[in-house]
Formats: structure tokens, C-alpha cells, sequence
């Protein structure tokens, strides 16, 4: 009765021994190589060189500016506005730099796992919902600010990774 699921254990046995975790510096290193071929697709789209990262645009105060020091919490945070952003865009340009991102918060959720940090679900998501009069009005200029700003906090977060960041 018991012995058939006993069975099944140790016939796996073998197999779960020989399977080993990915080492945690494989996956900064895989973090910071994503992060340098999303500032590569943003640097070949043209026009993201016209507007500084630090500039202001009336009425895009929602895309998130740079932030000198940030925990991976707030990674995370960061790269999901700029995702809920470029998936509102119906641009060509940025449909794989958000799959990018995607992959990148995934990566940064496996490095939060490996320091025993819990990141919350991303939050205020739902206000940049109600922007999509804005994002209408003001497509190419949404695009150009949104990446020339996530570049900017992409650059932010390959020295903080450095840097070892906390939760």
C-alpha cells in the first residue's frame, strides 16, 4: 500500500541528487548581460537620443526619473512601471524591450530568492491605466522620454548590482 509511492521516490532518487541549484553569480552575470542588450535595443532606436534622462516633460511625470540608490525591491518596482508603460505604446520599437524586461524582473526575483527577500507585487500599476488619454495624445513623445529615462535607470542598476543591493 505504502510501497508504491516509496517506490517512486527512490527510483527519483538519483536523478534529484544529480541536479544542482544555478549558481547565483550565473544569474547576476545573466542580469547584467540582459541589462546591456536592452540599453543596446534602446541606444539603435534613434530618436531615444534627443531628450535627456533628466529632463522634465509637462504631463509625463509618471515615467519614473533616476534613482541613485536602489534595493531590489525597487528595482522591481521601477521595471514594472517602465513595462506597463511600453506595453501601453503601441510602438514597434518597444515590444522586445519589454519582453526584456520581463525577463530582467524575473532574474532580479532569483536574485531577491537567493538573499531570502520577498518582493512584493509590483504596486501602483493601476494609476498608469487611467493615463491611456495621455499615452494617445503623446505617443512618440512618451517613447522617447520612457526610454531615454529607463536607460538611464538600466545604467542605475548595473552599478548597483556591483554593489550587492539589498531586499
Amino acid at each position: 500500500m505504502y510501497w508504491k509511492p516509496l517506490c517512486g521516490f527512490l527510483w527519483l532518487w538519483p536523478y534529484l541528487f544529480y541536479i544542482q541549484a544555478m549558481p547565483i553569480q550565473k544569474v547576476q552575470s545573466d542580469t547584467k548581460t540582459l541589462i546591456k542588450t536592452i540599453v543596446t535595443r534602446i541606444n539603435d532606436i534613434s530618436h531615444t537620443q534627443s531628450v535627456s534622462s533628466k529632463q522634465r516633460v509637462t504631463g509625463l511625470d509618471f515615467i519614473p526619473g533616476l534613482h541613485p540608490v536602489l534595493t531590489l525591491s525597487q528595482m522591481d518596482q521601477t521595471l514594472a512601471i517602465y513595462q506597463q508603460i511600453l506595453i501601453n505604446l503601441t510602438s514597434r520599437n518597444v515590444i522586445q524591450i519589454s519582453n526584456d524586461l520581463e525577463n530582467l524582473r524575473d532574474l532580479l526575483h532569483m536574485l531577491a530568492f537567493s538573499k531570502n527577500c520577498h518582493l512584493p507585487m509590483a504596486s501602483g500599476l493601476e494609476t498608469l491605466e487611467s493615463l491611456g488619454g495621455v499615452l494617445e495624445a503623446s505617443l512618440y513623445s512618451t517613447e522617447v522620454v520612457a526610454l531615454s529615462r529607463l536607460q538611464g535607470s538600466l545604467q542605475d542598476i548595473l552599478l548597483q548590482l556591483d554593489l550587492s543591493p539589498g531586499c
